[in-house]
């Protein structure tokens, strides 16, 4: 099957019709499938009709041989029958002569003899009384050897006394069930009672020869015709012929016919002897008849004929229905494409359109084919241009990468399209015109117009930033882009991109030189996540050829050709790194103030406190001296009143070194910091204070508490803070002194699944108004007359630059405010990530 060649299709003139007219002669009709599905029916019905006939006339001969076989086996069994009968009247006349004692012995003797002579299947009589004992017996000749009973003997217990016994009870004549004599020879006896007065006298027996009633009782025609033969009830052969039975493997053929038998009982017999007649197989039957060859013969050859027929009618079905899909598919693929077909022949006229190209130009298949130029698709501005382009197609001088031109709707508007032109070859290798495919660019044109566009718009973004950007590839000095401000500080060259980013410490880009010096991996470190994935990472550093501060951000991205780029924008920060320096100086003064202040407002209670040792020296020296002098001291003594003095003098220094480590400035140091000592330090100096205020102080530590990443200074001075105000705050409630007391605890605590050390103060003061709570931490804002402001302001400043968090609330007794809870938490894990607290004076860790 060839396809049709597209050479012959655009050379017609009009190849619509002719392409609808040979649809429909390759499109399966009814008929068509009639036709392929006649010869298949024509052989199954042929086939159909000789075995039908052949089996309707086997029947039919089957049938006529079965009923003249039942006709002449009932017509011997008739025969036989009325034998039977005769033989049966004329026993029982002797019988009744006996009973009429007109018979004796002798007589019977020589009746017998002239029965048996007369009447060849009759062997034996016997006459029996009623004491079972043989009176008179006569056997046939033709018996020759065979034993016949014995005149006085009585008969003896088996089948001939159980049909005595019959017979009498009876008092009718009883046929036995045939049997085989010793010899083989079939006997059939007739029991005859005798009536002697109304009482059983005895029998008449006679016994018949099977053999010989079948001889002389059935015609001999039938039993020239058939084979006859006499069974038992068990379907035993007593006398006669049958058909010898067939092999297991002739029965198994088809053609094999049946034995045409037929079998009747023999009255008045019964059922215990039956007539069976077999038909000889005298005929050749079909498989024997020539007429059967010659018809098989001729009927294998009409079915083969027509079995070719139909083969050849499939065949060619098949090659319809394939070439109906094929062409099927090629239109559907044809009209599916988005690209517009157009034919030209050898003259520049139209011979074919898809329509793909009607539906961009909005003309019809009609309108198109057998145009010549100027074509209606044509914009009349551009018909020289077209003109020459078409002049170029039809004499070879086509552009192989297609030229793009416009082309007009038949509405009017415009849009532009790229054509590509082959020459169109037919099945012969002739060129019969040329091809030219259409595809519409207007949204790719328009795409790309606003690519450019937003290219424009994205790299004047990027030139007018305040950062520089720039990408380079891995392994590569190559700078793939730098804005306007990269240029400007490192020029043209990726060496700024690449002291950026060892000086930031990202993962270093290989070098090609590298790779050749060993087999380990040059990417080992670079991520491993999908680049949308992986963040990007930050750090400062100072350039010292431009004297500035960079914070540098780099991430990894694939560039446009696929390769893995890295991007660094860098941002000057060096204003922002000397206002950071100087906000965190003047936190660290005003820290270090705060403190001077807070020893200046406890200036009175840390004096009475020094007062308590120095006096005690004092009195102890006074008191040595003069003992000294009066000489009534012991070496003891002395030694004793000096230990006291000495630990006099250590308890003035600790409270003196404690102040001035306190008020010292010094740098900022965070380091794993014990709870226990922090809250024991806060406490010594926050007690001189209470003691002065008659205050009492209390405080829970909890047990296994974590260290923390802290600066301990500046979290005993927030400490320090909250004891202070909470004893002045007790002052100014003057509350009596059974309550007047401070309670600080400290314990473990989650926030937010978070863990924490939790440090809280409680007092029994007036509490916080609502329009202090409001202002509690603004900078510059206290309730007391000498208060600056900055205290609480500056003990949040502190917690939270440790990533804690700070809390105060009213502590309520029913109605009436109990107190205040002032309470701050620092986390557990706040050393791993610590914050810089510059305008607390706490410095970057």
């Amino acid at each position: 099957m060839q396809d049709l060649p597209a050479a012959d299709v655009a050379a017609d003139p009009a190849p619509t019709a002719w392409w609808r007219h040979w649809w429909r002669r390759q499109t399966p009709t009814r008929q068509d499938r009639f036709a392929m599905l006649a010869p298949l029916a024509a052989v199954l019905l042929f086939l159909a009709a000789i075995v039908s006939a052949f089996w309707y006339l086997r029947l039919e001969e089957m049938e006529r041989e079965q009923e003249a076989v039942k006709r002449d086996v009932e017509y011997a069994q008739q025969r036989m029958r009325l034998r039977l009968l005769e033989r049966q009247e004329q026993l029982m006349r002797i019988a009744r002569d006996i009973s009429n004692r007109e018979v004796d012995p002798p007589e019977f003797i020589v009746r017998a003899e002239s029965m048996t002579a007369q009447y060849p299947e009759l062997l034996i009589l016997t006459w029996i009384d009623e004491r079972r004992r043989v009176k008179a017996t006569y056997a046939a000749p033709s018996l020759g050897n065979t034993p016949a009973r014995v005149t006085g003997e009585i008969l003896r217990p088996g089948e001939t006394e159980s049909m005595y016994s019959l017979a009498r009870d009876l008092q009718q004549p009883v046929y036995s069930q045939p049997s085989a004599g010793s010899e083989g020879t079939g006997l059939l006896q007739l029991h005859v009672p005798l009536a002697e007065q109304g009482r059983f006298g005895g029998v008449i027996l006679g016994e018949y020869s099977i053999d010989g009633l079948m001889r002389y009782a059935v015609p001999s025609e039938i039993a020239a015709k058939y084979a006859v033969a006499l069974l038992d009830g068990k379907g035993r052969l007593l006398a006669g012929t049958s058909v010898p039975p067939r092999t297991p493997a002739t029965r198994l053929l088809p053609w094999t016919a049946q034995t045409n038998e037929f079998e009747v009982p023999v009255s008045p017999v019964g059922n215990g002897l039956v007539l069976r007649a077999q038909a000889w197989r005298t005929s050749l039957g079909v498989i024997g008849s020539g007429l059967f060859w010659l018809v098989g013969a001729l009927s294998a050859m009409t079915a083969w004929m027509l079995i070719a027929n139909w083969r050849h009618t499939r065949r060619r079905n098949q090659a319809q229905q394939a070439l109906v899909a094929e062409t099927s598919f090629r239109r559907a693929m044809e009209n599916s494409m988005l690209t517009g077909m157009r034919a030209l022949d050898m003259h520049g006229r139209i011979t074919y359109v898809n329509a793909a190209f009607c539906q961009m130009t909005g003309w019809s298949e009609a309108e198109l084919v057998g145009r010549t130029p100027p074509f209606p698709y044509w914009p009349e501005e551009d018909r020289e241009m077209l003109t020459a382009r078409l002049d170029d197609e039809l004499h070879g001088r086509t552009i192989a990468g297609g030229f793009q031109v416009r082309v007009k709707r038949k509405d009017g508007s415009l849009f532009d399209a790229r054509l590509y032109v082959s020459p169109l070859v037919d099945a012969k290798g002739h060129q019969t015109g040329w091809m030219t495919s259409m595809t519409d660019i207007t949204e790719p044109t328009r795409i790309r117009e606003q690519l450019q566009a937003s290219h424009e718009r994205f790299t004047t973004v990027l030139e007018a930033l305040d950062a520089s950007v720039s990408v380079a590839p891995l392994g590569s000095e190559e700078l793939l882009f730098a804005n306007k401000l990269y240029r400007l500080w490192f020029g043209g060259q990726a060496g700024g991109h690449l002291q950026m980013v060892a000086q930031a410490g990202v993962a270093e880009q290989p070098r090609p030189s590298d790779e050749s010096l060993d087999d380990v991996d040059s990417f080992v470190g670079l991520p491993t996540d999908n680049l949308t994935t992986v963040h990007s990472e930050n750090a400062e550093i100072f350039v010292p050829e431009l004297g500035k501060w960079l914070e540098v951000r780099s991430r990894y991205l694939n560039w446009v050709d696929g390769r893995l780029a890295q991007m660094v924008i860098a941002t000057d920060i060096t204003a922002r790194r000397h206002a950071e320096e100087q906000a965190a100086a003047q936190a660290e003064r005003a820290q270090s103030a705060s403190r001077l202040i807070t020893m200046g407002e406890m200036a009175s209670s840390v004096a009475h406190e020094l007062n308590q040792p120095l006096t005690a020296i004092t009195n102890y020296c006074n008191g040595l001296v003069s003992r000294i002098r009066s000489q009534q001291i012991s070496e003891e003594d002395m030694l004793a009143a000096l230990e006291k003095t000495s630990r006099q003098a250590q308890r003035a220094g600790q409270i003196i070194q404690r102040i001035r480590t306190f008020v010292k400035r010094s740098e900022p140091n965070r380091s794993l910091s014990d709870v226990n000592v922090m809250v024991s330090e806060a406490l010594e100096l926050a007690e001189i204070e209470l003691r002065r205020r008659n205050v009492r102080l209390s405080h829970y530590v909890a047990a296994r508490l974590p260290k923390l990443m802290v600066d301990p200074i500046l979290i005993e001075q927030v400490l320090v803070n909250l004891l202070r105000n909470a004893a002045e705050a007790i002052e100014h409630a003057q509350r009596p002194p059974g309550r007047r007391s401070v309670e600080l605890r400290v314990v473990p605590k989650q926030v937010d699944v978070q863990a924490v050390v939790e440090f809280s103060v409680l007092d029994s003061g007036q509490g916080l108004a609502p329009e202090v709570q409001e202002r509690l931490y603004e900078a510059f804002f206290s309730t007391k007359v000498e208060g600056m402001g900055i205290g609480l302001n500056l003990c949040r400043t502190i917690v939270e630059s440790h990533q804690g968090r700070m809390h105060a609330e009213n502590i309520y007794n029913g109605a009436e405010i109990a107190g205040c809870r002032f309470s701050f938490w620092i986390p557990v894990s706040g050393a791993t990530n610590p914050i810089v607290g510059k305008d607390a004076g706490v410095t970057t860790a």
